[in-house]
């Protein structure tokens, strides 16, 4: 199989059959063996229905029906836990996405990148409520994570297959997809597409995504950096804490000995002891999370290291 198109679905009656079509009509075009896998995330209206009647018609389409609604992250990785593509895309059911675009990141994937990202150049979505906390969003991302995009938001995305095969994604993470595969050395780039607005359904995103969003991207920035070396975060938060509280009371002591100082009535006497223990305590959870990432790795047989290609040993191998 050629070609993976992976499209999260939650109520999107009025939008399927159209999807379905263009994405029909993108692909034969192309010439190449592909597939439609249609993820329903526990729609309550007849998406579902439809999508059933649609494959019933179309063998090249598979409809993956998850119990309830497990959020787009969740669906997002059912899709690409049954694609058979060894380039994976990914785009929305609600029709903002083109699939006319499909081609261009195609092309683009074919240069020699492992992951190409949909920029939304011109965005058709409210300024207030959608766009601008979206630009502030994309600067926040970029910067911590290191990994510079202009639209993390869009989910029209092409992957080669080992991309996809090596990640795994909990809560909110499909929008981190790119900055949590440069972990494993990718290529990537951003091409500009086509974004339409939406003509039926209302949108299922809103601002109470942004502290899920924030709270994932902490977890991204730690995985990214120190996922395989807690204790250097853990263990320096500890040592400055202790550090800053046996100075404290260091300097305290030499008052006391020296000044005559009392001690007994000086709030900075706890704060010194606070930070001690405080330090000691980040330093166990280092010593703590050390192991858990070791038993983590080894009891999966899970790499430290992605290999691209070992050229030698009278053989040329790929990954």
């Amino acid at each position: 199989m050629d070609i993976s198109i992976v499209v999260p679905v939650y109520n999107e009656e009025e939008n399927i059959t159209a999807l379905y079509q263009e994405l029909a009509d993108v692909l034969k075009a192309l010439s190449q063996t592909s597939e439609m896998i249609f993820v329903d995330d526990g729609s309550s209206d007849r998406s579902l229905n439809l999508l059933e009647e649609i494959q019933a018609a179309d063998p090249s389409v598979i409809v993956i029906s998850l119990r309830r609604n497990f959020g787009q992250t969740a669906a997002m990785s059912a899709g690409f836990d049954h694609a058979h593509g060894d380039i994976i895309i990914t785009m929305d059911g609600d029709m903002q996405n083109d699939p006319h675009d499909i081609p261009k990141l195609i092309d683009k994937l074919n240069q020699g990148y492992d992951v190409v990202t949909g920029w939304r150049y011109q965005r058709k979505d409210p300024f207030l409520s959608r766009r601008l906390p979206s630009k502030i969003a994309n600067k926040i991302i970029s910067w911590i994570t290191g990994v510079n995009l202009h639209d993390y938001g869009c989910t029209l995305k092409a992957f080669k297959r080992e991309v996809t095969r090596n990640i795994r994604l909990y809560g909110e993470m499909h929008r981190f997809i790119p900055a949590i595969a440069s972990g494993m050395g990718i290529s990537f780039t951003e091409i500009k597409v086509n974004h339409r607005p939406r003509r039926f359904g209302t949108s299922k995103y809103g601002i109470s995504r942004t502290i899920r969003v924030i709270l994932d991207l902490m977890t991204v920035k730690f995985m990214l950096s120190y996922a395989t070396r807690p204790l250097h975060i853990f263990g320096v938060l500890g040592f400055v804490a202790s550090s800053l509280g046996f100075l404290m009371a260091l300097v305290m002591t030499i008052q006391r000995q020296f000044y005559g100082m009392p001690l007994a009535d000086r709030p900075l006497l706890l704060l010194a002891v606070l930070l001690m223990f405080i330090g000691i305590q980040f330093i166990t959870i280092g010593l703590l999370a050390e192991l858990v990432v070791r038993t983590y790795h080894e009891s999966q047989q899970k790499p430290i290291y992605y290999v691209r290609k070992i050229v030698g040993l009278n053989t040329e191998q790929e990954n």
